[in-house]
């Protein structure tokens, strides 16, 4: 079969979504394929909560109509805009029934190759199908991304694995569990396996542990919105400036992008997790992993600290190290676009409308925080997002469909970019708040 399209959307995360409610609402051409809300099913823990409060959990249409809050009255859950975590199966309930209320064309089919064709792009579905596009977003979410450090590489996944993997930790009952970080989805991870009955460790290189602050009474008191003032990405005046300047910063030098986007908002745990491990969870921090050794069914790992080195023996290892930007771990894509898209960390290197140096090629999400900042990282960016793709792609439509239009100018490419396939290295936040 073969069909097409003027914009295809790879991905149906909150990203995803809340560009083709966008994009429908402008009555585009477009087809959506992926799986609802798949990354946060398959690859998050059951019974997390995600950090973000719930005014920042939403996701986004132009008419604000379906917002999380509505979602929670119609069916009876509790609700708060701040000091009430979000439940996981909450917001994976909701994602699902904002698709089918406002993005019911969402084709669940996978995208097995994406390849430049004469008119644009040419996409291959899992069902055999060819779609031709004029222009495509990959919209693909964190799912690609997971970072595991090289000593873990190759080792056996019944014994080594990525949090990622886990979207279910009862098969560890009775078992020696020891995970490898210190943020939201190590300690996370941790409280729900000793609920599951394992013998928990965390292994963490920080000097402690940075447990987000409890909120406090609400309204904020005047002086402390001053001096943090409250945003999706929590209180502060550095988060201020990540949501409302993310133009800006696409205007900074390359460096102070990547400093940015390496260094704010690191891994850090909810506040609601700390009562749940702080003392029932063994707690190593100042502890970097020297040596691992495979022996029979136990894995023997070679802890360093400030006092000297010791062994560990345990059961199994999970990584939560969280998630690195890499355009070679999009499988899709082929190798002759891949070689085409200008990089830098090996994330795509993108206009102020998100394309890349691909004419007709968008990325939006983690893909796209060292072009826009932290905000691309978590869900709460999709409302910029969807609002500006929307804007620019509505435009571009337009004036292909005036005889006689001018085609316009492209957007400038990032400042002091990088050469195709320059690579540095930068890590995206494993918060459980993000993923598009």
């Amino acid at each position: 079969m073969k069909d097409s399209a003027d914009i295809v959307i790879i991905g149906a995360g909150p990203y995803g979504l809340s560009i083709a409610a966008y994009l429908k609402a402008r009555n585009m051409d477009f087809r959506i394929f992926g799986s609802p809300m798949h990354t946060w099913i398959n690859q998050m823990p059951e019974g997390m909560c995600l950090k973000s409060d719930g005014f920042a959990s939403t996701l986004y249409d132009p008419d604000t109509g379906f917002t999380l809050e509505r979602f929670c009255q119609e069916k009876g859950i509790p609700y708060a805009d701040v000091g009430l975590p979000v439940r996981l199966d909450t917001f994976i309930s909701y994602g699902r029934e904002f698709q089918n209320r406002l993005v019911p064309q969402l084709e669940q089919r996978t995208v097995v190759s994406l390849d430049r064709s004469d008119s644009g792009f040419t996409l291959q579905l899992d069902n055999g199908e060819v779609v031709f596009a004029r222009k495509v977003v990959i919209a693909a979410g964190i799912s690609h991304f997971q970072y595991l450090p090289p000593m873990l590489c190759g080792l056996p996944q019944e014994r080594v694995s990525h949090s990622s993997q886990h979207n279910s930790v009862s098969r560890f009952q009775g078992k020696d569990v020891t995970v490898i970080g210190a943020g939201a989805s190590a300690l996370d991870l941790a409280a729900l396996l000793k609920n599951a009955g394992a013998t928990v460790r965390v292994i963490a290189r920080a000097p402690e542990i940075r447990f987000h602050n409890p909120p406090g009474p609400q309204p904020r008191p005047f002086m402390d919105r001053m001096r943090a003032p409250m945003t999706g990405l929590g209180p502060g005046w550095r988060s201020f400036l990540c949501v409302k300047g993310p133009l800006l910063f696409h205007k900074m030098p390359l460096a102070f992008r990547l400093k940015v986007v390496r260094k704010h908002l690191g891994p850090a745990p909810g506040w609601f997790i700390k009562e749940a491990v702080v003392g029932h969870v063994e707690i190593n921090v100042s502890s970097t992993l020297e040596e691992v050794q495979i022996q029979q069914d136990r894995v023997r790992l070679c802890i360093a600290n400030p006092s000297g080195s010791r062994w560990i023996d345990t059961d199994h290892v999970i990584a939560a190290t969280g998630y690195k930007v890499d355009l070679q771990r999009l499988s899709f894509l082929s190798s002759g676009l891949q070689s085409e898209i200008r990089s830098v960390e090996q994330a795509p290197v993108l206009s102020t409308s998100f394309e890349s140096s691909v004419k007709g090629l968008y990325f939006v999400g983690a893909a796209a925080a060292p072009s826009f900042g932290p905000l691309l990282r978590f869900a709460y960016g999709a409302g910029f997002t969807a609002r500006r793709l929307a804007r620019h792609l509505s435009r571009s439509a337009a004036h292909l469909a005036i005889p006689g239009s001018k085609v316009p100018t492209p957007e400038p490419q990032f400042s002091h970019a990088a050469p195709v396939g320059a690579s540095v290295e930068v890590a995206a936040s494993s918060d459980r708040s993000g993923g598009s």
